[in-house]
């Protein structure tokens, strides 16, 4: 049972960091399409 806890525990680490890089690249993105739309620059 601890075995699968600290598998588990482990694991969840790489599905958080995907997470919060998809919701970075996300506004990332959008910020550019937006950018682009309006004829600006994203920096």
């Amino acid at each position: 049972m601890e075995t699968i806890l600290v598998t588990a525990y482990i694991l969840v680490w790489p599905v958080l960091t995907a997470g919060v890089l998809a919701v970075l690249a996300r506004g990332v993105i959008k910020d550019y399409r937006n950018a682009r739309k309006d004829g600006t620059t994203v920096v």
